[in-house]
């Protein structure tokens, strides 16, 4: 038995933040609903980061709302309204990530469905918050990420900000927002009451953020420097970064210079004894790294690095990692199939319970799939 298994979620969310938070808590056994529109459903059934479709549908949509069922409703028809307050009157938990405004033109805010269902746990994502001058700003993750600050910190010091290739602000929101959801659940199951559930983008990638804000503000507010040579973090000293080698490339993290050196014959490296330099002349020591390490193949550096317990590691793309006995080790893939019997290889989720994954083949629906088994369950009772 999954352990949320006997709960119902209502998805009311669209594209990415929201939808992957109720795709989470359907990993972990609960039943969720998505409520969409008879029109067109969810955008982000068209939001294509490829050219690839899956029966009408993007793949992104199909790979964030696997295991759910669909409802579509017009709430503007007084029938299909009467439909969702009976959903939201037995369900355990609805999500919304609607720009501020409009779920209050839908009657379905939390102070109106709280009166409804007083144990349901309502979790809302916001762009940027409902307050400030940002509030009305759209809640875009490249967009999120500019405004935060992460941008500006990648790529090397003679680089624009170079944002991640994730849509890493609407998965940590989503994240955030489940770790709340769970807490008010739990909460109710002392109190019998549920509790409203708020996070933004914005706030979740500031707090990806921590370390380095809370160096920043308490350092007499320096900004911090990228490195001009290979940078991966802007506040930590050679040799951390990403090298190029005679076939590949090869990651170095936290370690001394000088044992470092020593282990690749490296002996430029020996002048660097005092610690401090490795902040402080970081751009030269990552310099002299660079070079030497285009000499020779990843695997003759790793055979040198890992007996010392030198952290270092190689670089993989997609091909290579899907491919090693390390990652088909994880089982970290899964098949779905939908109603139509079209297939997605997709990834499973994360969490062991018990020591066992979490998977499902059931994949995403169509518009509306569901909406006779969900009227009939409903309507009967």
């Amino acid at each position: 038995m999954k352990p949320l298994e006997g709960l119902l979620v209502l998805d009311f969310a669209q594209f990415l933040s929201g939808p992957s938070a109720a795709l989470r808590l359907a990993d972990l056994g609960a039943r969720v609903i998505k409520v969409e529109r008879p029109d067109g459903g969810d955008l982000c059934r068209r939001l294509y980061i490829s050219n690839m479709e899956l029966d009408g549908d993007s793949t992104l949509f199909h790979s964030i709302n696997r295991n759910k069922e669909s409802v579509s409703a017009n709430l503007k028809n007084p029938e299909d309204l009467k439909l969702i307050r009976s959903l939201i009157e037995k369900a355990d938990v609805m999500i919304q990530n609607f720009r501020p405004g409009v779920i209050e033109r839908m009657g379905l805010q939390y102070e109106a469905v709280r009166e409804w269902n007083p144990r349901l746990v309502y979790g809302e994502i916001t762009g940027y918050g409902k307050m400030g001058p940002w509030s009305g700003k759209p809640g875009q993750d490249l967009l999120v990420q500019s405004l935060s600050g992460l941008a500006w910190l990648n790529g090397n010091g003679d680089q624009p900000p170079v944002p991640f290739g994730l849509s890493i602000a609407d998965m940590f929101a989503g994240a955030h927002l489940v770790q709340g959801i769970l807490a008010c659940l739990v909460r109710r199951g002392i109190t019998g009451r549920g509790g409203h559930v708020e996070v933004s983008l914005l706030e979740s990638i500031l707090d990806v953020q921590f370390e380095v804000l809370t160096t920043h503000m308490n350092d007499g507010g320096r900004l911090p420097e990228r490195s001009m040579v290979n940078n991966a973090n802007a506040y930590l000293g050679a040799p951390y970064g990403i090298y190029k080698t005679a076939d590949g490339y090869i990651a170095l993290a936290m370690g001394s210079v000088v044992q470092l050196g020593q282990l690749l014959e490296c002996t430029a490296l020996a002048a660097f004894e005092d610690a401090s330099t490795w902040f402080s002349r970081r751009d030269e020591i990552k310099g002299i790294l660079r070079d030497h390490l285009l000499s020779r193949p990843t695997a003759y550096w790793i055979e040198r690095l890992e007996p010392a317990d030198y952290w270092c590691a190689e670089v993989l793309n997609w091909h290579q990692l899907l491919e090693h006995e390390a990652f088909r080790s994880l089982n970290m893939t899964q098949q779905t199939v939908n109603g139509s019997g079209a297939q997605l290889t997709t990834t499973r989720c994360p969490i062991r319970i018990n020591g066992q994954v979490l998977t499902s083949s059931i994949g995403a629906p169509k518009i509306g799939e569901h909406n006779d088994k969900i009227k009939a369950e409903v309507f009967s009772i």
